[in-house]
């Protein structure tokens, strides 16, 4: 570096230097007046450069939609501290990895869809196939199903991808330091939270399962409402997690108890955790009524159909005109779309990384412009098969949990998560504190043996069939939409194979019908898929009426009654105003955070 002398500064030190060995002292002290003068030139500030200014809110205030009142806590927290709609949603996924045991976790899988800085995202962290599972894993020798073993227990765990999707959407996009979004959750593993009413219940039904063939009792027996649950090994976990990284988890002491409590019994390995990577996927996109829809792509097949529901609907206006909603003419008609949406669903979708899904084909226009002509007002029920239009995968269980958050600067995600059955396999990491999935139930365990048998309508697929480091088909389905480039609303819910048409009811009672956000939830919704034919399901929330059921029974259907109601988590935008909502159906909370 250069640093030039001026005026007087300069010929005083070349006389010194000049003048002979007597000024020896003089040009000494010059010289060490001139590096002072420069080090508090170079401590001096530089001239101001033109500094980014941070990004001015685009909205009024940040908002979630979640499932518990401690999630929404802990957004509050974030949000507080400076974090973004990424930094919240990291910190309500381990919060509800402690609170909701039955559906948040570590120790799952799930996706997540994302609008960050103007630009959308999708992350897919679903489980895979160990590198030891076989196509017939869950037949015994004459190729019969052996039941249970993809339910329960070890040999139904896949390999979890919770932990490092949260940490490659927390590393991309996060404000706040990894170890701040995992604070609360650690909170609530080591100081405890209040047992609410449900959790006992679910933990009651699926402990009957789980006796004797794992060791869920020993971390859950003695839930109770009203109590304060602590779980210090599972803190010890999210300690090390936040301390080490999100890799800890698939590399570090975490990942040993997981290989030692398989060791033996199940088939995940120490190198099946090294070997596991979060996925970044180019998320569908599809333009619907005046909007832009942002969803999810392959392995879910929920994001396919939900854009196939729309776009047939609308396709369909003239046959819709007229049409009082969940009336039997409006069912009759949506069911005819729906068996055409899982007949396709049935054929072409899959892990997109073993086998190419034609995602493209199945979303275009044209093709569901023909397929929307099928569909006729006259049509008589299972008359005549629906085929593929391009020529059923397994469906999940719907004990899964989904939030939606944004944020004042416009960001948003919508993440659905799970550990597939309430509880999962029932296997909790000794030492580590929490439960592991049971994901590979989600493979076509046989041809047209569906592993999630209690779910009507699931047919088999070789698509979809097990085999080493495939991710299973998934109905989860977060959603996003856009108008005019920004965030008009973030959506998802569990479900199943019931995630896609719930969603798309919510939707259309928003948009077709004008509802709020209050209103469109708590409307009545259905559900039919391709199988079983002619079946429509109705909820316990909101029954179908005598008269409905009698008119749809004349048309040719068969009414049967579903145990699981839904939980849509959404945040509406109205302007610069979110109006987040929560399904009335669960216990969720709905928040404005300023």
């Amino acid at each position: 570096m250069s640093v030039p002398m001026h005026g007087a500064s300069r010929a005083l030190f070349a006389s010194a230097s000049s003048a002979g060995p007597f000024s020896s002292r003089i040009r000494i002290a010059l010289a060490s007046a001139w590096f002072a003068a420069l080090a508090g030139s170079l401590a001096a500030p530089l001239p101001a450069a033109a500094k980014t200014p941070p990004p001015k809110p685009a909205l009024d205030a940040s908002a979630v939609a979640v499932p518990d009142s401690y999630s929404a806590d802990a957004a509050q927290q974030i949000f507080a501290e400076g974090g973004n709609a990424v930094d919240a949603a990291v910190a309500i996924a381990f919060t509800l990895a402690v609170t909701r045991p039955d559906a948040g976790n570590i120790g799952g899988g799930g996706f997540m869809t994302l609008f960050v800085d103007g630009k959308p995202y999708f992350l897919d962290y679903r489980e895979q196939a160990p590198q030891q599972a076989t196509r017939d894993m869950y037949l015994d020798d004459k190729g019969n199903v052996l039941p249970g073993t993809s339910t329960v227990g070890y040999r139904a765990v896949a390999v979890p991808g919770t932990v490092d999707g949260m940490w490659e959407a927390q590393r991309r996009f996060g404000k706040l330091k990894w170890k701040q979004v995992l604070a609360p959750a650690i909170h609530y593993a080591t100081d405890g939270f209040q047992v609410d009413s449900r959790l006992p219940q679910r933990r009651d039904v699926a402990a009957k399962s789980f006796a004797g063939r794992t060791n869920f009792d020993a971390y859950f027996a003695n839930l109770k409402a009203g109590a304060t649950l602590r779980q210090p090994e599972l803190a010890q976990t999210l300690s090390r997690i936040a301390s080490d990284g999100g890799r800890e988890f698939y590399e570090g002491h975490t990942a040993e108890l997981i290989a030692q409590q398989m060791y033996g019994h199940g088939i995940v390995t120490k190198q099946d955790l090294m070997q596991y990577k979060a996925v970044w996927r180019e998320p569908l996109a599809a333009d619907w009524n005046g909007y832009r829809v942002i969803t999810a792509p392959p392995p879910s097949s929920g994001g396919i159909g939900l854009i196939q529901m729309l776009k047939m609907k609308a396709d369909l206006k003239p046959a819709f005109d007229g049409l009082a909603l969940n009336s039997a003419p409006y069912i009759h008609l949506i069911a005819q779309i729906e068996d055409r949406v899982f007949a396709d669903r049935q054929r072409y979708i899959g892990d997109p990384d073993a086998t190419p899904v034609p995602a493209a084909k199945l979303i275009d226009d044209a093709y569901l412009a023909q397929r929307a002509d099928e569909v006729k007002p006259d049509e008589v029920p299972g008359a005549a098969p629906v085929k593929p239009g391009l020529g059923e995968a397994a469906a999940e269980k719907a004990q899964t949990t989904h939030f939606s958050v944004v944020d004042k600067w416009g960001n948003a995600v919508s993440n659905t998560y799970t550990l597939n059955g309430d509880f999962g396999s029932g296997v909790v990491v000794d030492g580590g504190g929490f439960l592991l999935n049971d994901a590979m139930d989600d493979f076509v365990i046989k041809p047209a043996v569906n592993g999630a048998a209690a779910t009507p309508g699931a047919a088999g697929a070789d698509l979809d069939a097990v085999a080493p480091g495939r991710r299973p088909v998934s109905s989860m389905t977060p959603t996003l939409l856009l108008k005019d480039g920004k965030v008009a609303l973030a959506i998802g819910t569990p479900g199943g194979s019931r995630i896609l048409t719930t969603i798309f009811q919510v939707m259309t009672n928003l948009y077709d019908f004008g509802m709020t956000p209050t209103d469109a939830l708590a409307a009545m919704r259905f559900h039919h898929q391709l199988l079983p034919q002619k079946t429509i399901y109705f909820e316990p929330y909101h029954p179908v009426p005598d008269d409905l059921a009698a008119q749809l029974k004349a048309l040719g259907y068969t009414l049967e009654q579903q145990s699981f109601n839904g939980d849509v988590q959404m945040i509406r935008v109205d302007g610069t105003t979110p109006e987040p909502a929560s399904d009335p159906r669960g216990a969720g909370v709905a928040r404005v955070i300023r």
